[in-house]
């Protein structure tokens, strides 16, 4: 077998298993169980297992166009790719997505600043596109409001009006919904028939309709005009080195202070006990340390990368102590832990810095909305 063979099989064999797992995360959210299931819980089979492909197939098209797009994009500009790997993950012991995504690997350097923008760009776009035709059958197609009774027969005794009683005693983190952006409220307002509309906790059970919303969450990700992120290849083409090299640190230190406000306020230190006190402190400590681990390649200077984790730091604290009603969203936190720890805040520098003509400038700045248009302050709700 030579080496093409067995790239090949690799690719497609990632590919298959991660059909399978985000089948079976799907076919989970769909009915609200587990195919290994807790004590007293009703097991998933096999009926249930092909009703996942709803999500899985949506879902890994939209993943499969972005990524080559990624990739028909670099042959264009005669870079050399591989073939995307999909990332599969599916741990039997609790609900997931079934993949933590795909990517290609770029085997050159890319000495242009307008070919780190074609590719850049390319996927996103391509990928928001069947987005947005999924969402569009999604919110076309969804069934009788009563759908929801086969799911939590439980509810039927409140009627359609379930939504004000059936979450009022669960337990923390009993129910996941899905929040808004820009496109999910346009087309859960203008396209869906409203009486059809679930609750935002019970949007999970509509494959199609989860299936595009990760699609617009992941695409507001990668947009996040950072780093080495889609977002931040379109960025840099737009505006060059110079100004990126400022402007990105700034975003970066945006989105960090927007994830972690609220988190923690003056008033959580006010507490009876010295025990509590310093239980709060000791967590104190550990975000404060997360967030500087964080900011740690924001600059060569330790001490500067200190000073800003001190600063959001204080910054937080005034704004929670002035207004206590003010919140980010924390769940934003280990994706800022990534992307400033690992996935790197600046952008690698090219050796041609040709501006980039009319038409990629256009579809530069369309791509930036886009990313307003599918980022949600708050993406999941916790109830």
């Amino acid at each position: 077998m030579n080496q093409r063979t067995k790239t090949y099989l690799l690719h497609g064999g990632l590919f298959l298993i991660t059909l399978v797992t985000t089948t079976l995360a799907g076919a989970e959210w769909m009915f609200g169980r587990l195919f290994i299931p807790f004590e007293g819980m009703k097991p998933l089979g096999w009926s249930e297992f092909v009703a996942g492909l709803q999500f899985s197939l949506p879902f890994l098209a939209i993943l499969t166009v972005h990524e080559f797009g990624h990739y028909f994009t670099a042959k264009a500009n005669k870079v050399r790719v591989t073939l995307p790997f999909y990332i599969p993950l599916w741990l039997g012991i609790g609900q997931s997505i079934g993949t933590l995504g795909a990517f290609i690997r770029i085997k050159d350097y890319i000495n242009s600043r307008r070919k780190y923008f074609d590719i850049g760009i390319a996927g996103p776009l391509a990928g928001f596109v069947l987005a947005l035709a999924v969402l569009w059958y999604a919110f076309t197609h969804l069934p009788p409001p009563e759908f929801i009774f086969t799911i939590h027969p439980e509810y039927q005794k409140w009627g359609l009006d379930y939504g004000n009683y059936a979450y009022q005693n669960l337990p923390e983190g009993g129910a996941v919904g899905l929040g808004d952006n820009l496109l999910f409220y346009f087309f859960k307002t203008y396209v869906a028939d409203p009486a059809r509309v679930p609750h935002a906790y019970e949007m999970i059970h509509y494959p199609y309709v989860l299936a595009g919303y990760l699609a617009l969450f992941f695409t507001s990700l990668n947009l996040i005009p950072i780093g080495q992120l889609d977002g931040g290849h379109i960025l840099y083409g737009l505006i060059g080195r110079k100004r990126f090299q400022w402007v990105a640190p700034t975003l970066f230190i945006v989105f960090a202070f927007y994830a972690g406000l609220g988190q923690f306020k003056p008033s959580d230190f006010a507490v009876s006990s010295d025990e509590a006190f310093f239980s709060e402190l000791g967590s104190f400590g550990l975000y404060v340390f997360v967030l500087f681990l964080a900011f740690s390649r924001i600059s060569e200077n330790r001490i500067t990368s200190l000073l800003v984790t001190l600063s959001v730091v204080t910054a937080q604290l005034i704004v929670s102590w002035i207004r206590p009603d003010l919140e980010g969203y924390s769940g934003f936190m280990i994706f800022v832990l990534v992307l400033g720890r690992f996935l790197g805040v600046y952008h690698p520098e090219t050796e041609l810095e040709e501006p980039l003509d009319a038409k990629r400038q256009v579809l530069g700045w369309i791509a930036l909305l886009v990313f307003v248009l599918c980022f949600s302050p708050r993406p999941f709700l916790i109830a």
